[in-house]
């Protein structure tokens, strides 16, 4: 990890302009790591760009520089490093397209153990409770002082790919890393207003529809529900508001794997798989519809209809 961390530096002490790029549609963590990583350079007075395929969410922009997220691919003509956070694949970063061929310095940055090793220096930590953890790691150990911001930055992204410290990514690990982040000055208030106590009427209500079509396949041990597009429109809900129903899930006991569907705005459908069984690897089924993740929490978007993923999820041999 060390050696890496080094590595990782030194191509950015080189950099003359550096391109940050989370994933679609970011989440707490991806984001997180992001600006932890953006008040970092800044600090180094590297000139810094920030590039996300869609907006964030909201209830993320409370962290520092997410406003400076920008849609505008031009930015990748004058990067000659590019910083790509949380994702396993070009694909899930939006970005495939707009890096074949380029000349700059590809870094990889991540904790999924699907990661496809598509950069130029790849750090991929499997271990690792989500990749604002490892950012936390690769200050400490090129001897990085974290201030408030970044502090801030970093227990979000922790928090949220942990669910609140409940689900399986939660180790003696990040809890200590956690510590130290509080410690440090992290504001903890702020974010649990901000992320977790963030709940309009209606996405309860979107919640309560969702939970309603709640179907159970006894072969399989799966439950599974489905959100349309037509749902995010009668509640006025984005996509990514609507995050956090598949770690819910993940208290039904009687579950071996809890399964959302969700209709993308492109016509698609997007899957989140989760489990709590340590014999079950959600993460196969996810690759076998071209996505990816963890053995506990994977996804995917693949195409045809909600009906058509669900039937091809059930002529699965999951074990």
């Amino acid at each position: 990890m060390y050696r890496i961390a080094r590595q990782i530096y030194s191509e950015m002490q080189r950099a003359d302009r550096v391109l940050i790029v989370p994933h679609q549609n970011p989440d707490g963590d991806s984001l997180g790591s992001s600006m932890a990583l953006a008040e970092f350079l800044h600090t180094m007075g590297k000139d810094v760009d920030l590039y996300c395929v869609t907006p964030p969410n909201h209830r993320l922009c409370f962290l520092p520089h997410a406003h400076n997220l920008s849609q505008d691919e031009a930015l990748f003509d004058s990067s000659d490093l590019i910083a790509i956070l949380d994702s396993g694949d070009l694909r899930y970063a939006g970005v495939a397209h707009l890096l074949k061929k380029h000349p700059a310095t590809i870094i990889n940055i991540d904790h999924h153990p699907t990661n496809e090793l598509f950069g130029t220096l790849n750090w991929v930590l499997p271990e690792a409770s989500s990749t604002s953890e490892m950012l936390y790691y690769f200050f400490f150990h090129n001897r990085i002082s974290i201030n408030q911001n970044m502090a801030t930055s970093l227990l979000t992204g922790i928090i949220t790919d942990t669910d609140n410290f409940s689900n399986p990514a939660t180790s003696a690990a990040s809890l200590k890393v956690a510590g130290e982040l509080l410690r440090i000055g992290a504001n903890l208030k702020l974010i649990n207003k901000k992320v977790t106590q963030n709940k309009t009427v209606n996405l309860l209500k979107l919640w309560g529809e969702v939970f309603s079509r709640l179907n159970k396949n006894e072969s399989l041990g799966l439950v599974y529900t489905y959100i349309t597009r037509a749902d995010f429109e009668r509640y006025g809900i984005s996509d990514s508001e609507a995050e956090g129903i598949a770690n819910f899930l993940n208290n039904l006991g009687e579950a071996k794997i809890a399964l959302i569907l969700k209709e993308t705005p492109d016509g698609k459908v997007k899957g989140s798989l989760r489990t709590t069984k340590d014999d079950v690897d959600v993460s196969s089924i996810a690759q076998r519809l071209s996505g990816g993740g963890h053995r506990k929490a994977a996804g995917f978007t693949t195409e045809g209809t909600i009906e058509q993923v669900l039937n091809k999820i059930m002529s699965m041999q999951i074990g």
